[in-house]
């Protein structure tokens, strides 16, 4: 693509000098809460397993586990893919007894130490959930140490939290997936990653002759979308998971990213393999610029909702979630960033 000035790569790797010209008269921003949504009623009952899980000794004891929680184990542990519930008590039982998976343990009782305050985080998140979307239902709430095998499991009926993925950096044994995927499971991580999972309930998809790129990326905007608004008071980086520098360059570059999507005509592209260089998980998007950042389809997705939304004050955040037309949200958005 060509630019009257400097090309798109040029303009990445020099956006910090000139976003540090603007930073002082950027206007800051607040956190005003809903004085209705503190009067949502949505109770929020969290139970600690980790403690009651690292006490097994044996197979018999892990066994006695699994009858007091039978939705973990049905629905978490999935004990149906085993024989037998004494295959499962004995993969239980040496996870539980594992010295190294001990010490992540007692690292996650220290960092995730107070049962109130994840409650309370917690609950207002599902406030604000309620707020929108009245028939939610808040399904119970388990915390757990997986071993670092699935960070988070919802549905109606339970909600799982594998709280040693989101230690931190200060953890003995972190997930095991790439630096840039990594620096999304921390303590202030979780949230979004709860919130993201619940949109998905309400997340209408588009209709398969509309898998595009731009299906995918306002289906990815709206989850996102979602995620800001019932966790109004996170920053975006934290939402989406970039670095505050990755996000302050997509800001200052946003019109240059738009038209690369228009100038390579990527919007109505129906390639998978296309699609998921835009939207997956990757380091960068050298096809934009090497410090672009992964995902930036979801980014600009979003970007495109939420002018939808500034434009059409009237239409509730349960009527953006169930609009199968992607098309239809990008024409009224009337979505068109200026190249700086």
């Amino acid at each position: 693509m060509h630019y009257k000035s400097a090309p798109l790569r040029t303009c990445f790797a020099i956006w910090f000098s000139a976003l540090l010209l603007l930073t002082g008269c950027k206007k800051a921003t607040t956190c005003e809460t809903n004085p209705e949504v503190a009067r949502i009623d949505a109770p929020v009952q969290v139970e600690r397993l980790e403690q009651s899980f690292f006490a097994i000794k044996n197979e018999a004891e892990a066994q006695q586990f699994l009858a007091r929680n039978p939705l973990l184990a049905n629905q978490f542990l999935q004990r149906r893919q085993y024989p037998s519930d004494a295959a499962l008590a004995a993969i239980l039982t040496r996870l539980a007894t594992n010295p190294g998976l001990q010490k992540l343990g007692r690292e996650t009782l220290a960092e995730f130490s107070s049962t109130d305050t994840l409650q309370t985080e917690l609950k207002q998140l599902m406030q604000h959930v309620r707020y929108y979307f009245p028939t939610f239902r808040v399904p119970p709430v388990k915390t757990f140490v997986s071993g670092l095998s699935q960070d988070l499991f919802v549905n109606d009926s339970l909600m799982v939290l594998s709280l040693d993925f989101f230690v931190g950096p200060k953890a003995s044994y972190r997930p095991n997936v790439p630096a840039y995927i990594l620096r999304r499971y921390t303590p202030a991580h979780l949230l979004p990653t709860v919130a993201q999972a619940i949109s998905s309930k309400y997340n209408q998809p588009v209709p398969a002759n509309q898998q595009t790129m731009l299906g995918e990326m306002i289906q990815l905007g709206k989850s996102l979308y979602f995620t800001e608004k019932v966790l109004p008071c996170t920053p975006d980086s934290v939402l989406i998971g970039y670095t505050a520098d990755e996000l302050a360059g997509l800001e200052f570059n946003e019109g240059k990213v738009w038209a690369h999507f228009i100038e390579k005509k990527l919007l109505y592209n129906n390639s998978p393999f296309t699609i998921q260089k835009y939207v997956s998980e990757r380091p960068n998007v050298p096809e934009i610029a090497k410090t672009a950042p992964g995902r930036i389809g979801a980014w600009v997705g979003w970007q495109i909702v939420r002018k939808y939304m500034e434009t059409h004050p009237n239409v509730t955040l349960a009527q953006l979630m169930a609009q199968k037309d992607p098309q239809a949200i990008l024409n009224e958005s009337r979505y068109r960033p200026k190249r700086k």
